[in-house]
């Protein structure tokens, strides 16, 4: 199995998690579809919409980028990079009142892990031109 087959499922609970808990808000507050303007309920919501706009791309990179081979310590950095900024980051948006720090800090791990990928698998392209 690749390195990242290992992590998935760790982003899988993660997604489930985050799915729950915005079910179960929604449940409790009677919202069946919207935020009916619940500050609560709106940050649940960016936290799982954040998660699943940035992580499945994130994980592709890492994937094609261990595929490309020779980086294993590289690509368990990278994964724990990501599943500790998207922790970070769904911990700090999560609370109402929010220290930014945390945000800051989720986001910047899952940027530096989406661009230093990306930039390495555009060098390793070039280089077979």
């Amino acid at each position: 199995m690749s390195i990242v087959g290992y992590y998935i499922p760790l982003f899988g609970i993660l997604l489930v998690v985050l799915s729950v808990r915005t079910l179960l808000l929604r449940r409790k507050l009677k919202i069946g579809i919207g935020d009916n303007d619940n500050v609560e309920l709106k940050r649940a919501m960016r936290v799982h919409a954040n998660f699943i706009e940035y992580t499945p791309l994130a994980i592709l990179l890492i994937y094609f980028l261990e595929q490309t081979g020779g980086y294993s310590v590289w690509i368990h950095v990278l994964c724990i990079a990501l599943l500790a900024g998207r922790i970070i980051h769904a911990y700090g948006v999560s609370q109402i009142k929010e220290d930014l720090r945390f945000r800051v800090v989720g986001m910047a791990l899952t940027f530096l892990v989406i661009l230093s990928t990306s930039v390495r698998l555009l060098f390793a392209a070039i280089s077979t031109w």
